[in-house]
């Protein structure tokens, strides 16, 4: 059991954002390249195949995806990688 960090109070859209505040000011670059791998997977369970799809093809295409993966369906399915992220670097809510 962890001690309450406030983050699972917080929505998808937050968690994202903490997160990749966090990592841009730390330079976490593996940070970026886990959830451009992440990404598709997401987009694809989310029902955005098409997206999904050309993220596969366009490694450019995840850059500009990056601030959309705070948002709707694919925020909520990063959720769990977002909390893991934050709380690994003892990140709390706000």
């Amino acid at each position: 059991m962890t001690d309450d960090d406030g983050l699972d109070h917080l929505s998808s859209e937050k968690l994202h954002d903490l997160a990749v505040s966090r990592a841009k000011r730390h330079l976490d670059v593996k940070f970026f390249w886990e959830l451009i791998r992440l990404l598709p997977t997401a987009e694809a369970a989310a029902g955005d195949l098409e997206q999904a799809e050309t993220d596969v093809m366009r490694l450019s295409a995840h850059l500009d995806d990056v601030s959309d993966a705070g948002k709707g369906e694919v925020a909520d399915l990063l959720r769990p990688f977002y909390l893991e992220y934050l709380r690994d670097h003892k990140v709390k809510a706000p």
